[in-house]
């Protein structure tokens, strides 16, 4: 089964680099533009069945793909 991993900051975390995009797009003209928030997607192939997929993932997501302090995750099996 594919996997999918979205990670990304939790509201209130200070964003610097979705930050420092946001102000190169103001730069460039897109002033109204606002709250740029950059994250990451991962995809890989998992075994078994959707049930013991999703939980494998998040397994992985808990201890190693996200840091779950100030990370947030959203995880797709198909």
């Amino acid at each position: 089964m594919k996997a999918t991993v979205h990670v990304f900051l939790k509201p209130g975390v200070l964003d610097v680099q979705g930050k420092a995009i946001e102000n190169a797009l103001h730069g460039l003209g897109w002033a109204d533009v606002s709250g740029v928030r950059v994250g990451r997607v991962l995809e890989f192939e998992v075994g078994g069945d959707k049930a013991s997929a999703e939980a494998e993932v998040k397994a992985m997501c808990d201890k190693l793909l996200a840091n779950t302090v100030i990370e947030s995750y959203r995880i797709e099996v198909a």
